[in-house]
Parts: structure tokens; sequence; C-alpha cells
């Protein structure tokens, strides 16, 4: 019932949280587009949560919800204020349906929420944040750059993992971005940023970020690292979706594996294929690992490399056997996870971040997307939808901007 009336809801929410609370208006962007995107990611955070109170999977997400949200410094009496306009919202937009019995429901189960966040933060010996400096800037044509970092205290994390990134060129906005390397002896990691149009953080990384900046980094998070359990192995990476892939990658030329790794890097032009001197140098001093690009044909639109992509893991056997690792854009990770098992991968064995459910997006001409559309020339989102959406903080991204503003 209050999925219909979304808009209303969330709406009411921040109204009600800002008016009775006004200072936490400072925490959130200043801009309203920026906090659109902020109502779209509360809104899908809470649907996610709701949906999944008996999963297992909720408690380790909502800790660590709870140890990223330091980076925002916010504190107890931040989660009351929060729930205290929660149920207010759900008050006014569910009418008569809002029983006694459902109130209590509603509180019960936003305590939960908050309870588990404050232990999580409470768990962590981290600091609520990292300063960073850029000391290198490499751009690849007008929208992608690798930005090379060296926090100024260690910065622990494992390869496949993402942070979130905020910058003083863009205050009180915070972006998942994934780490493109294994962990080094001096400290330092690779950011991979492609630029969305009209992401202001995004565009800012790219295109005005230079050596000597310091950014932000929120503590390390992700699912997607590598599992050795002496099983062959298929990592498939789609646009800046090639970070993490590339820090598992860079992790097993020096630990290499017990069986063979299949990698599929799909980009939507050649130029695109930035890494390329890379993985050549990769594929020929590994014996174990085989390469296989995914691009459209010469002169055919950028949309066919989704279509060669599924051709390709046609063609492909063993998928039972297989562990397999995605990354990419949200949609793309969905249809290729569901492609895969209908070629015979077992879901257990298909590892990525969270993703959100697949929607029902459409093109300028009104006509409902095709998958190789929606990878390659996303739209813009509509934060009224949010069952179609999964929390950010918990996947990205979240990489490459993918994770954070798509």
């Amino acid at each position: 019932m209050v999925e219909r009336r979304a808009e209303h809801a969330v709406k009411f929410f921040y109204s009600h949280l800002f008016w009775h609370n006004p200072g936490i208006r400072d925490l959130f962007p200043a801009r309203p587009e920026d906090m659109e995107r902020q109502r779209d990611r509360l809104f899908a955070a809470l649907t996610h949560v709701i949906a999944h109170l008996d999963d297992g999977t909720l408690g380790p997400y909502l800790r660590d919800l709870g140890r990223d949200h330091r980076k925002f410094l916010v504190g107890p009496e931040h989660y009351a204020a929060v729930g205290a306009s929660l149920l207010a919202a759900l008050a006014e937009t569910s009418g008569e349906a809002w029983t006694p019995q459902v109130e209590k429901a509603w509180t019960e189960a936003y305590q939960v929420i908050a309870d588990t966040m404050t232990a999580g933060a409470d768990a962590s010996a981290d600091p609520p944040w990292w300063d960073a400096e850029v000391v290198r800037h490499l751009q690849y044509g007008q929208d992608i750059g690798v930005l090379t970092l060296r926090p100024h205290v260690p910065f622990p994390y494992v390869p496949g993992q993402y942070t979130s990134v905020s910058s003083e060129r863009v205050p009180t906005t915070w972006r998942t971005y994934s780490i493109g390397n294994a962990p080094r002896a001096d400290g330092t990691l690779d950011l991979h940023v492609s630029r969305i149009e009209r992401g202001r953080l995004s565009t800012s990384l790219v295109r005005e970020t230079q050596p000597g900046d310091v950014l932000r980094l929120g503590a390390a998070g992700g699912q997607l690292t590598f599992r050795r359990e002496d099983r062959p192995a298929s990592l498939i990476a789609a646009g800046t979706g090639w970070a993490p892939i590339r820090a598992i990658l860079e992790d097993l030329a020096e630990h290499p594996p017990d069986q063979d790794v299949r990698l599929f890097v799909v980009a939507r032009d050649g130029a695109h294929l930035y890494d390329r001197p890379l993985i050549d140098a990769y594929a020929a001093s590994c014996g174990w690992l085989g390469v296989t690009y995914i691009t459209p044909a010469p002169g055919q639109h950028r949309n066919q490399a989704t279509d060669r992509l599924a051709t390709a893991l046609g063609h492909r056997a063993m998928w039972p056997d297989q562990d397999v690792y995605l990354s990419g854009p949200a949609q793309f990770i969905a249809e290729t996870a569901a492609l895969l098992e209908e070629l015979g991968a077992r879901p257990g064995r298909l590892f990525h971040d969270s993703v959100p459910g697949l929607g029902q997006g459409s093109g300028p001409t009104g006509r409902p997307l095709g998958f190789g559309e929606w990878f390659l020339n996303r739209p813009t989102p509509h934060w009224y939808d949010p069952s179609a959406r999964a929390p950010r903080e918990y996947e990205g991204e979240y990489q490459g901007e993918y994770q954070g503003e798509c």
C-alpha cells in the first residue's frame, strides 16, 4: 500500500524529519536533484530490509550499513529521529490500514534495524573515514578516469571490494566505486570512475580532480571476493565493472589458482578496453588464464556487445562446475546471472554484489528497453518506483560510477 504512494510517503518523511529536527538537514545534500537520489536510496534500503527480514543475510548487511554510516557522523539521536518520522510517514500514507497492530510491527521492525546498525558501528575499530591524497590521475577519453590514491593511514580491504568516496568539490555527496587493484606494499589504491551525465561527483572526479587533492573514503565493503574452492572460475566484467575483476585478477597473478580461469571483458567499443595491454600481458604470462573480449562488430551499434556476450557464454561448457564472478551495471548482472542459470550454472556459485530487481524502464519512444539498450544507454531512474531498487551501500556500484549514480 505504501509503495503505491511512495512519492507522497517519502516527501512526507523528509518534511517531517527536517521540520522536527532542523539540524539534521545539514547531513543531507543541498541540491534538489541530489536529494532526489538520496530519497531513492533511503526508500530502496527500507524496502530491501523489509523484504528480507527473515533472510540470514540481513544482519551482516545492516551491520555493514551501520559501520558505513559513521562517515555521516550518525548517532543514536539520529536513529530515533528517523524512526519517529518514518512511522509518521507510514501512518500518513496507510490511512485506515494503520492499525495499532501494524504500528507495533513497524516499530519493532525499525528497532531491529536501528539496533543492528548501531551494533555494527560500535563494533568497528576503524575510523569513520579515511583521507586519501590523489597522487595520479589517468584519463581515457572524456568519460573514464583512473585515480591513484594514497590514504594517510592504512586502508584495509580485500580484492573485489568497493569504497564510498566524497570530495570537497561536491560537499555531502558520497558515491561508491570499486577498488581496481590488490593491496600494495605502498598502500596506494586505484579507483576506476566512469563519468555519468549530470553526475556531479563522477564529473568532478574524471574532469576536475588533480594530484594533490584529498578525497574521503568510507570503509571497504562488498561480497565480490574470490573463493579459493579448488574449482574452475569465470570472471565476467562490463564497463568499469572491470575494476574489481582487475583487482581479483591481480591477486590471482600473484597467488596462482589451482584451476583454470576464464575472463570475459565486455565493452561498448574497442576504445573502452582501456586496460587491454594489461589483460594481454596477463594472458601471455598466466597459463591458467583464458581471455575473451566482447565488443560490437565494426560499424555495428554498441548494443550488439551484449548479444555477443550471450552467444559467447552459450558456446562455453562446464557452467555447473564453475564459480562465476559478475561485475557491471545492475541490469547487466541480473540478465547475465539469469542466462548463466539457464546454461546450467549453480545459483550458489554466482557471486556478485547485490543488484536491484529488474525494472520496466522505457526509452524516449515509450517502448520497453531491451537488455542491450539498458546496459549501454541506461535511462535516468525514477525514485518513486523503489520496489525495483536495492540499497547501494552493500553492493554498488557499487563500481565505477555505475554503483553510485545509476
